[in-house]
């Protein structure tokens, strides 16, 4: 005998892959969003950490750049302590020269001249006076010229005028006062031979 089978099949076939679409749609969509969040989720979390650190970079640089003020600070004080320490060094050693410089100029000033001003700056000593005669500050110069403290006099100009109703000669120049180092330790005697 022969079955006909009279049921739609082609529609039952029909509805079962509309099933099994739908069911596949839902499951992809469930899959989808999954993915997405499961994305998001370690998106934030990348970003929270890398804002966590740039936070604490910022936190570090700003110390960092406490850190260099007072460096900087510290360097400007050690400059201004090293400048004061050189200042007191050079006046340290050349608290003599003045001294030396007075007694030099007591010594040989020849008679019949004056000192108006004497203004040192370093080494080099200007002088401004008076002087009877042109020869008196020839003499002067010479003797600056023999003296162990003082050298090289430049006359810089000689005139003539009148002071308290004497006819005097104004004149300046400049010598510089000579750096003298310590003596040298006496040579030790030789000793004797030992002939024998």
């Amino acid at each position: 005998m022969i079955r006909v089978n009279l049921l739609p099949h082609r529609a039952e076939k029909r509805k079962a892959r509309q099933v099994q679409f739908i069911i596949l749609s839902a499951f992809s969509l469930v899959l989808g969003v999954f993915i997405v969040g499961f994305v998001h989720a370690a998106i934030s979390t990348q970003i929270s950490y890398q804002e966590r650190r740039n936070a604490y970079l910022k936190q570090e640089i700003s110390e960092l750049d406490k850190q260099i003020e007072e460096i900087r600070k510290l360097r400007e004080q050690t400059q201004a302590l090293l400048s004061r320490k050189t200042v007191v060094e050079n006046l340290q050693s050349t608290r003599s020269d003045v001294v030396h410089l007075l007694d030099q100029m007591l010594r040989i000033l020849p008679d019949g001249v004056y000192l108006k001003s004497l203004k040192q700056t370093n080494y080099q000593i200007n002088l401004i006076g008076y002087a009877q005669s042109s020869a008196r500050v020839s003499t002067l110069m010479r003797s600056i010229e023999d003296s162990p403290w003082l050298d090289s006099p430049t006359l810089i100009q000689v005139q003539a005028t009148t002071v308290g109703g004497k006819r005097l000669s104004e004149f300046q120049l400049n010598f510089n006062l000579t750096k003298q180092t310590a003596p040298a330790a006496a040579a030790a005697p030789a000793k004797p031979d030992k002939k024998g």
